[in-house]
């Protein structure tokens, strides 16, 4: 199984014709995993009034109600935990460590993300950037 960061998410209603078109299709793939955090990220990003053609609400809601077909990771005090942890031990974001952890409570291999170190293993869990060139 993969986790899927925002990012992606985000790219696949975007207007970067090369990686909306990567993401969609990497959102239609059935090794696919993500988590509340990011459920939660793409609501604010997709209906942000400062992005060119923001979600309305119903359609946010709707899109995430498909999203929660996946398996969703939600945040518990052990993930907050294990990802502070991660943070201290790799020196990255909190909210980069959580997705981290995230996926690896799901039991994910890797994570699908442009926000991390493309190779970089997290101690079982590869960063993969699906938008760089083959």
């Amino acid at each position: 199984m993969r986790f899927v960061d925002t990012n992606v998410l985000i790219y696949a209603l975007g207007h970067e014709a090369a990686k909306a078109q990567r993401a969609s299709r990497l959102l239609q793939e059935h090794d696919l995993a993500i988590s509340t955090q990011v459920l939660q990220e793409f609501y604010v990003q997709a209906t942000r009034a400062t992005r060119r053609d923001p979600l309305s609400h119903e359609e946010a809601v709707a899109l995430i109600e498909a999203l929660c077909e996946l398996p969703v990771q939600e945040t518990t005090l052990e993930l907050v935990r294990a990802a502070l942890r991660t943070k201290d031990r790799f020196q990255i974001s909190y909210w980069d460590a959580a997705i981290v952890e995230a996926a690896r409570a799901l039991g994910c291999e890797g994570v699908l993300t442009e926000d991390l170190n493309h190779g970089q293993d997290f101690d079982g869990v590869l960063v993969v950037n699906p938008f760089l060139p083959s």
